[in-house]
């Protein structure tokens, strides 16, 4: 007889936890205390930021058997197109041709998830605030809208319920969790740049679209609606252009004329929205461990990330399908076991994603605006093309490879400091291609093996 298991949270990850669970022939609820937003309003509930699927994260929807039912509702972007101050655009591609990550709305991607999830099996219950959890007899106390209380036990308990996880505040009242958690000086508005007038996109809807301003930027991902959803990244004081400074309409009239006008002539609603949505923080959370007696944190809970890096999804999403390879190597009677080793196995990865992402900011914010810095890519994709084995560029291996995370980011390592050095020979922008980039990767190989 199957023992019940409760996943907390109806998000991205604790819907495709629950399908892969329910595939496993176990008995999964999933608590989550929002609404149905399928049903009441799609677009009232929850963020609506477009997610960035790549690599590891499509490999752990077709493991699901779920990429058919996604691959419809995305759009691929195939590069960077740079927007410069003058309204002057430029494309860097992503990787090799065809190499594409693909854009889909939050909300969307999450209803196709909970929707097979619930038609797996998966019992929803919505509207369940979680008011407690007790760790050691795996007991939830749950608050109803009638204001009534309800206790669910549970063989086991997964926390999938985001950067402020129930589950994880429970563990942390436990001795000897670490638990670490930085917001960052920025925070994000989500806006929207619509179709045309005649109904169609109003910028190239193959890329992903960054205007860089150093410390503050914008970036537009397409819908399938022919609009894009767009997020404007500011400090939230203490510079020049800051979320402080900007109290009316009219403050927002100048900052976008001023920083992003080719931008500001695409969004007819821009002062309504500006001042209507939300600005929300950014967060980066670490604890460990992520297991306590048969409760386990999975995705956000465990490591959120800010979004630099577009992998907050696809880390959570890769979370899944590596803790099923573990549930089908070791059963469902060893749960000890496969926690054990999804957290030991696991950690190092986060650890290393969470600190790629943060440091991506400045490259798409600063560098991305800097011949230099196109230069720099330009060898990158050199060395890959003549020696496709031997040099990956490090966004590569994080975006359309399964290579871990850590050795990517110990490798990715390794490279910088080798093109940090060839970056400073003489004429290197005029020169590049005459380089001698066998001896470039010699230089790699030689560091790898010490």
């Amino acid at each position: 007889m199957n023992q019940p298991i409760s996943i907390l949270g109806a998000g991205l990850i604790g819907s495709l936890l629950g399908v892969y669970l329910k595939n496993r022939g176990l008995d999964v609820t999933i608590f989550e205390k929002r609404k149905d937003w399928r049903v009441s309003s799609p677009h009232s509930h929850g963020r609506s930021i477009n997610m960035a699927l790549s690599y590891r994260g499509w490999k752990a929807l077709e493991k699901a058997g779920l990429k058919d039912a996604v691959a419809p509702y995305t759009i691929p972007m195939y590069g960077r197109r740079i927007h410069d101050e003058h309204g002057t655009t430029y494309c860097q591609p992503y990787g090799k041709e065809k190499e594409a990550i693909y854009s889909i709305s939050r909300n969307t991607l999450n209803g196709i998830l909970l929707d097979a999830a619930e038609k797996s099996g998966v019992k929803l219950a919505f509207e369940h605030k979680v008011e407690n959890v007790d760790v050691h007899q795996n007991k939830i106390t749950f608050s109803l809208p009638d204001q009534e209380q309800k206790i669910q036990e549970s063989a086991i308990i997964f926390g999938a319920d985001g950067a402020f996880s129930s589950l994880r505040n429970a563990m942390q009242r436990q001795s000897r969790f670490n638990f670490k958690q930085e917001y960052i000086s920025h925070g994000y508005k989500e806006l929207t740049i619509p179709p045309t007038s005649d109904g169609e996109f109003a910028m190239d809807p193959n890329a992903l679209h960054i205007w860089p301003r150093g410390k503050f930027m914008l970036i537009a991902l397409p819908n399938t609606d022919k609009s894009f959803t767009c997020t404007l990244f500011l400090p939230f004081e203490d510079y020049k252009v800051c979320f402080d400074k900007i109290r009316d309409k009219e403050d927002v009239k100048n900052i976008f004329k001023t920083y992003f006008n080719d931008a500001y002539h695409l969004m007819p609603n821009l002062d309504q929205e500006f001042l209507d949505n939300p600005t929300s923080a950014l967060i980066n959370t670490e604890c460990y461990p992520w297991t306590v007696n048969h409760c386990l944190l999975i995705g956000d809970a465990a490591h959120a990330m800010v979004p630099f890096y577009g992998q907050g999804m696809n880390c959570g999403f890769e979370d899944c399908s590596i803790l099923d390879n573990l549930i089908g190597k070791y059963g469902t009677f060893s749960w000890d076991l496969v926690f054990e080793k999804f957290q030991k196995g696991r950690k190092p990865d986060t650890d290393a994603i969470c600190q790629l992402a943060m440091n991506n900011f400045v490259e798409m914010s600063e560098n991305v605006a800097d011949p230099r810095f196109l230069v720099r890519k330009k060898i990158e994709a050199k060395l890959h093309e003549l020696f496709p084995q031997e040099w990956v560029p490090l966004y590569s291996m994080i975006t359309f490879s399964d290579i871990k995370y850590s050795e990517a980011y110990a490798i990715g390592k390794i490279q910088d400091q080798v093109m940090e050095k060839v970056m400073k020979e003489p004429f290197i922008t005029q020169n590049w291609e005459n380089l001698d980039y066998h001896e470039i990767l010699n230089k790699v190989e030689t560091a790898k093996a010490v």
